[in-house]
């Protein structure tokens, strides 16, 4: 045996399979190029599996034991055991991509109820089976858009509350393209509606908006960004999410073309980086959508089956005809996210939904009796989050809450962001009495 249970053959076994192709040695097998060959040492002792467990448990110790009010695109709700149950079948883990649909039929399936639900909630006819983030899904919107728009322009407009990270990646991603990414002036958390009039022009391929914004603010003007858009011929693309989507607005009916988010929401705790991301739109897009989509069809004898029915990369059509490059989706999260959501059922999403309405509004009527606090800053309805200015410097507030066990974003000088959802919410008193210690 190799001594590792993670590669079992035998010597034996190993140099069967060399002579099998015709190599001496594995390392003649890999062939790896002297330039990027790397024939230094790792410096990392080899240890047994008991000794690795307890190094990884020391240095995780490390971390800070904080409870988190974080939000910014980053969301945790309970997830239901049965999600980690089923999702880690052994049909459902391998290391392979699942679309043989011989023998894939039940991942096809759950596939299938992803997006059936995502199109469902959005009310557009198309939603594809997951990209890698939210950022991802927006800047493929972009393109998209940059595609289908009947005149010539390069100009995307997204909200200044935005956050970088997003803007980032839809710059890098669309700068082949020769897209420009421009923000625009916000009111008090919302579109502005006569600063985006000034500034949108028929150049303008997208207008983007989040409906519940970065901030934690409902927008309440969506149909008139939907119909600037329009006026200039350009794409509107909404991003939500599929539980806020569960309570507010269809995005169709307020004119969206395009629904981006993260889905990762449903079925995965936070992670602070890996995502799930939503890409639905107008059935008029079916052949420009980026990525997978799974359809339902019959096999031989007549019964229903699952299969890929489009896909627009390199990898599978020619070139020059290919939509997008992104190779791969999160497949595995949405089927986490669709069996939580199918656990939650309708009535579920809807009540998780309206909890998420409450809770930011009872904890910011709390927080705005602390003396040095009012909450919320923005005189608008809210989503699992909010501002709260704060009269002491907000990084200072921030620090000092961390020291009493507490994780909040300071954005600017005077304003901290504060996140809740079913996920903390047990621990919003000792907040609000960390609050009373550390505001005045």
């Amino acid at each position: 045996m190799s001594g590792s249970p993670y590669a079992p053959h035998t010597e034996a076994e190993t140099d069967a399979m060399l002579d099998a192709v015709g190599v001496d040695s594995v390392e003649e097998l890999f062939d790896i190029p002297d330039s990027v060959r790397f024939d230094g040492e790792f410096g990392i002792d080899a240890k047994s599996e008991q000794a690795a467990v307890a190094e990884t448990e020391r240095r995780l110790a490390k971390n800070d034991d904080l409870a988190e009010f974080l939000g910014r695109g980053h969301y945790e709700h309970y997830v239901p055991s049965l999600v980690d149950h089923l999702s880690q079948r052994s049909e459902f883990i391998t290391s392979y991509t699942q679309y043989q649909p011989e023998v894939t039929q039940g991942f096809l399936q759950v596939l299938f109820e992803y997006q059936s639900l995502l199109v469902e909630l959005t009310g557009l006819g198309v939603a594809n089976c997951s990209m890698y983030d939210e950022a991802t899904a927006l800047a493929e919107a972009a393109l998209l858009a940059k595609r289908v728009r009947a005149t010539s322009g390069d100009r995307v407009l997204v909200p200044d509350y935005v956050r970088d990270g997003h803007v980032s990646v839809l710059e890098n991603y669309t700068a082949g393209a020769d897209v420009t990414v421009e923000r625009y002036p916000t009111d008090d958390g919302n579109v502005d509606l006569d600063a985006l009039a000034d500034v949108a022009d028929d150049d303008v391929v997208l207008v983007y908006a989040e409906n519940p914004t970065t901030v934690g603010t409902i927008e309440e003007s969506l149909d008139a960004v939907g119909d600037l858009a329009d006026d200039h011929d350009a794409l509107f693309c909404l991003g939500s999410d599929p539980v806020a989507m569960s309570v507010l607005q269809r995005p169709a009916d307020v004119g969206a073309d395009v629904v981006v988010g993260d889905a990762s929401v449903l079925g995965m705790p936070t992670s602070y980086g890996m995502g799930l991301g939503v890409f639905a739109c107008k059935e008029e897009f079916l052949r420009q959508v980026p990525g997978r989509l799974v359809g339902a069809s019959e096999d031989a004898d007549g019964t229903r089956a699952y299969t890929l029915t489009l896909q627009t990369r390199e990898q599978h059509i020619r070139k020059e005809r290919a939509t997008s490059n992104i190779c791969t989706n999160q497949a595995w999260v949405a089927l986490r996210a669709a069996i939580h959501a199918a656990s939650l059922g309708a009535d579920g999403l809807v009540d998780l939904a309206n909890r998420m309405v409450e809770l930011p509004r009872d904890l910011a009527a709390r927080l705005d009796d602390v003396r040095g606090v009012q909450a919320p800053a923005n005189d608008r309805h809210h989503f699992r989050e909010f501002l709260a200015h704060t009269d002491q410097p907000a990084p200072a507030i921030a620090a000092d809450l961390e020291a009493e066990g507490f994780a909040v974003n300071a954005v600017d000088d005077h304003h901290v962001q504060i996140c809740v959802t079913d996920a903390n919410e047990h621990a919003t008193d000792a907040l609000v009495a960390a609050f009373e210690e550390v505001a005045n």
